[in-house]
């Protein structure tokens, strides 16, 4: 008898097996070739934080994190795939095999590395301190005793964090819409974001008009997939070089923000 379920239970085990990869992400691909052969490319947006990625009127994903995106389906002949994340999403959508590779405004951390790999940055900006231009904020000092919004997970979330200002309240919002939103209503007295974007361009619900008020920290953002995929990496790092050189990447820039060329980007 122990014999018999013995040998039934390793009869089992490719049937198992095979039943947990079915079961499992599309998006196991971890070379080049092998995305190529598959036939479609999966890759995580979010499409929540403008200029990189938002909707139009007909609900099609545009940006530049899409763009970019667009560009590694067209030089790999595959089509693209979108799966939407928010910031809190990025890692876990990687790790659970959901996708291939996430753009999505992926700030690169040391921090972040021990999870995922990063390609060469295609991108960047600075996360700022914003408040209604009334407010008298001049520094990390003002901020005592304040409730600040920002995204959660997101560069601002990290720098206003490490500040750690006596008495300052940080709510945490799961994406920017939202971050965005309680600035407006007055549920926050001032919020992290980008250095630019939509709620420089809206007013509070008293009329109020926004601006910068100091840098919180400088951020360059990478191109993430799963640590030990060597050939992918190579391949983005080449491809984002590629972007730059021929100048497309300016072209993506321009479109999406105002007519301004993207910033100097480091390598490494």
């Amino acid at each position: 008898m122990r014999f018999s379920l013995r040998r039934l239970a390793f009869s089992l085990l490719p049937a198992a097996a095979l039943a947990l990869a079915a079961f499992g992400s599309t998006a196991k691909a971890q070379t080049p070739d092998e995305i190529i052969k598959r036939g479609k490319v999966v890759i995580a947006i979010d499409t929540t934080v403008p200029p990189y990625g938002s909707l139009d009127a007909s609900n099609n994903p545009v940006g530049i994190d899409v763009d970019v995106a667009n560009a590694i389906g067209k030089q790999l002949k595959v089509p693209v795939e979108f799966v939407t994340v928010n910031s809190p999403g990025r890692i876990p959508a990687l790790l659970s095999n959901r996708v291939d590779m996430v753009i999505a405004i992926f700030s690169i951390t040391a921090e972040r590395a021990l999870q995922v790999s990063f390609s060469i940055p295609y991108a960047g900006q600075s996360a700022v301190l914003i408040a209604p231009k009334s407010a008298a904020i001049k520094g990390p000092d003002d901020l005592k005793n304040m409730k600040i919004g920002v995204t959660r997970g997101a560069l601002e979330d990290g720098a206003l964090t490490a500040m750690q200002v006596p008495g300052m309240q940080l709510l945490r919002f799961d994406d920017g819409p939202s971050t965005v939103q309680a600035m407006l209503s007055g549920q926050i007295d001032a919020m992290g974001g980008g250095d630019y974007g939509e709620i420089y361009l809206r007013k509070g619900s008293k009329g109020e008009e926004y601006e910068q008020k100091f840098p919180l920290r400088a951020a360059h953002f990478g191109i993430g997939i799963r640590r030990g995929n060597a050939e992918l990496l190579q391949w983005l790092n080449t491809f984002v070089y590629q972007l730059k050189n021929t100048g497309e990447l300016d072209q993506i820039s321009k479109k999406h923000r105002n007519g301004a060329p993207m910033i100097p980007l480091p390598v490494f």
